[in-house]
């Protein structure tokens, strides 16, 4: 079988971190990447063409998946450098891990022009079934991944089980909550929704004094160079290539990938006239990401996509950074505006349109920020509306961060009565990026729920590193934060539980009668070996649309 080669899309101190704060060089990686695998420096280059970095696949079809791998041919060939010569890759699909029963093989060209990086869009595979697969350059051969293609699209399966994570920040820990998902044997695919890389200088998130291992570059990413260079340090960590050698990995980018609290024309953390044009650096951050990343590039070159699991779940993917408006500042009414928009006419045109032709049993969205309102001074709104009109706040009350859907209230507004109008039911919205584990009720008015009722339900999982407020104060966890916890909760009755200090990931069980979130905590982010522990579950039955406590995880 020919293989189909996906192209690859061309393209200070940071102020502020998350929402959890308003809460309370290249040659150095070529050994650091040869040291991950088990192997020196000199063995890598006295070898010849070496795959350092792993392998992956993603985005499952019920007859195919993307593969993905990178081969360094000569050692100044590191993540990049451009150096390095074209060189053929071979890649085989097989029904064991011996390959004593291929079922597909073809050859791509890793070239200097994508980082020596290659994808194999494999099609002509049966559905709902595991296969082996591996790479060759000359007498290297890769590591063997496993991957598993989707139901089909009109298959009734009683039930598809994904590993969820969010926010992995290398200098803040270890990536132990990737292993333990890795080890897992009962996923159809691990759901990545963003920041699975970070863009800050060395010792600026967190403080030097508190950095676990340091990035490399050292200084904060800009170009297409750099953005390269974090990726290939990121996917030389034993526990990220082993997740993406055991699962399929479905992921979307939040604002990390390119520069915190990016939005269609700039960011928080670029500065243009000492970091260079704003669409140059967005480009740069792209290409580098689907370069190194096993996902197909969509509309525009953005991640917003969709994918089905039989007829029990459609999942559509959003991309909530390329259009959005510049975010406005706390406690501005500007957020209704309804010229704002957080996913752009033609997203949320796309993405109502799915919604509501969608036949599958569960229809979940994976949304990069919280859709959920998370506010203070939320009033009745017969009270509110004409109090914010004259004092020009927003009319769903003190957003806590203007980076989530908080600050597009329009966008949120018009989805949720499609959603109502519509009658679509057991929307899931499933979300990461304030390094918290949520369960909400997503009402359709915050400020008269429960009375106006709900649109949908979200889960929120915490960040598999990323700090959060205790780790920002530097406290014991689950001390600081409890006061903080108590709070939210008091004036957003539609938050049913929230974890403010942990660290881990989530495993979503979907049935066709009820979609379950078990969250996983691991023991101390900052050791290799951390242990992890499920610590609470929460699911919603089939025409609820109510977030309710479970009492144990799914076996």
């Amino acid at each position: 079988m020919t293989s189909h080669l996906t192209s690859h899309t061309a393209a200070a101190t940071p102020r502020r971190r998350t929402v959890v704060k308003a809460a309370a060089a290249t040659a150095a990686l070529a050994p650091l990447a040869a040291a991950a695998l088990g192997a020196t420096p000199a063995s890598a280059a006295s070898a010849g063409p070496a795959f350092l970095h792993g392998v992956a696949s993603g985005d499952p079809l019920p007859d195919g998946v993307l593969l993905w791998t990178r081969v360094t041919p000569a050692p100044e060939a590191v993540p990049g450098s451009g150096l390095g010569p074209a060189l053929p890759v071979a890649w085989e699909v097989a029904e064991d891990r011996a390959f004593s029963r291929v079922v597909a093989s073809g050859t791509v060209t890793a070239t200097a022009a994508a980082d020596h990086t290659v994808k194999a869009d494999v099609r002509g595979l049966a559905p709902q079934t595991a296969y082996f697969y591996r790479f060759t350059a000359g007498s290297a051969v890769s590591a063997v991944g496993r991957t598993l293609t989707a139901p089909r699209h009109d298959a009734r399966t009683d039930g598809v089980r994904f590993g969820v994570a969010s926010c992995a920040n290398w200098e803040s820990g270890y990536f132990s909550a990737y292993r333990h998902l890795a080890a897992r044997t009962d996923l159809q695919a691990v759901l990545h929704l963003g920041d699975y890389v970070y863009e800050y200088a060395s010792g600026g998130y967190p403080e030097a004094k508190y950095t676990v291992r340091p990035h490399e570059p050292r200084h904060e990413i800009t170009t297409l160079a750099d953005y390269r260079i974090r990726h290939g340090r990121y996917k030389t960590d034993a526990d990220l290539q082993a997740l993406h050698a055991a699962h399929p990995v479905i992921a979307i980018w939040d604002d990390h990938e390119i520069a915190n609290d990016a939005w269609s024309g700039g960011a928080e953390n670029h500065t243009p006239g000492t970091e260079g044009d704003w669409a140059a650096r967005a480009a740069a951050a792209k290409q580098a990401y689907f370069e190194w990343m096993p996902v197909r590039p969509s509309t525009a070159g953005t991640v917003y996509r969709r994918l089905r699991f039989g007829s029990l779940a459609d999942l559509h993917l959003l991309d909530l950074r390329s259009f959005r408006s510049q975010p406005v500042k706390v406690g501005s009414g500007a957020v209704d505006d309804p010229e704002r928009t957080i996913t752009g006419r033609a997203q949320l045109d796309w993405l109502k349109a799915g919604l509501a032709s969608s036949d599958a049993a569960w229809k979940l969205v994976g949304t990069s920020v919280m859709i959920s309102p998370l506010a203070f001074g939320s009033l009745p709104a017969h009270l509110l509306a004409p109090l914010a009109k004259l004092l020009g706040l927003p009319q769903g009350g003190l957003a806590i961060s203007t980076d989530q859907w908080d600050g597009y209230t329009d966008d949120r507004k018009e989805l949720l009565a499609h959603l109502r109008d519509r009658n679509i039911r057991n929307t899931v919205f499933l979300t990461g990026d304030i390094h918290m584990a949520f369960a909400n009720d997503v009402p359709v008015n915050a400020a008269t729920y429960p009375g106006s009722g709900t649109a949908a339900t979200e889960f929120v999982v915490t960040s598999v590193t990323s700090d959060n407020i205790d780790d920002m104060l530097h406290v014991p966890a689950h001390t600081a934060s409890l006061a903080a916890e108590a709070a939210i909760k008091a004036a957003n009755w539609h938050v049913k539980w929230l974890d403010m200090d942990s660290h881990g990931y989530g495993v979503l069980d979907v049935t066709a009668e009820r979609s379950q979130m078990d969250y996983y905590v691991v023991s101390d982010k900052r050791r290799q070996d951390a242990g992890s522990s499920w610590t609470r579950s929460y699911r919603t039955l089939s025409g609820t649309q109510k977030v309710e406590r479970a009492w144990s995880p799914v076996r």
